[in-house]
């Protein structure tokens, strides 16, 4: 890990993470999963926002490709992904290779896959973030999940999933 990335206070984790939520409910509106991302600055900017689009744009993949080309690796080292859920293997990797220093997720994979079950649309996969980052020779500090959070995080999901 890079020694210049600071750790979000618990306070910064709850405040950010409350607008993933808000993300992932816009999402909905445009016809999406309920998932949201943020990635933030090491001065606490927002520096992008982003709902999920398909099974294979996540927002968590997606915000990745918008801050790797907008802002200079160094940086990015210092700054800190924000998402409702723990990102998949897929998300993990785009974290990683975007040089993103921190990852923060609110309610666990295993969670969505209890909300999810075998829907085509989000065939949830067995592996933790941290497995996929443990395998890189890049440190990713990762904080979650928050339980405090969890039940509204969820919310949104609970019908989507029953609908789709």
């Amino acid at each position: 890990m890079n020694s210049n990335y600071t750790e979000p206070s618990h306070e910064d984790i709850i405040k950010y993470l409350k607008l993933t939520i808000k993300v992932a409910a816009r999402s909905i509106t445009l016809g999406h999963h309920p998932f949201g991302a943020i990635v933030v600055g090491p001065e606490g900017n927002v520096l992008a926002e982003q709902g999920n689009i398909d099974t294979l744009n996540h927002a968590e993949s997606t915000i990745c490709r918008i801050v790797y080309t907008n802002y200079p690796q160094e940086y990015l080292n210092r700054c800190t992904l924000y998402t409702s859920f723990e990102p998949c293997a897929m998300c993990s990797g785009s974290c990683y290779w975007a040089g993103i220093g921190g990852v923060v997720y609110g309610a666990t994979e295993e969670r969505l896959l209890a909300l999810t079950g075998n829907s085509d649309e989000n065939p949830t996969m067995s592996l933790p973030c941290r497995q996929v980052f443990d395998a890189g020779q890049r440190k990713v500090k990762v904080f979650g999940p928050f339980p405090e959070l969890e039940e509204e995080i969820v919310a949104d999901h609970l019908q989507f999933w029953k609908d789709n």
